[in-house]
């Protein structure tokens, strides 16, 4: 299983990342995002949902 973060995290690596539940689970209609090093994740579509890096 990937590393999960919370949204609003900053400095992680860059690249694409997936929304996923609170344990990491798919979501239907899920946000996906591309960050640049040093860049803050962009908050979920739910409250409790993370980010994994794809």
């Amino acid at each position: 299983m990937s590393k999960l973060y919370k949204p609003g995290e900053d400095n992680k690596p860059a690249g694409s990342y997936k929304e996923v539940g609170p344990r990491g689970g798919d979501v239907n209609h899920g946000n996906n995002a591309k960050i640049d090093k040093g860049d803050r994740l962009p908050p979920t579509s739910k409250a409790g949902n993370k980010w994994t890096k794809k």
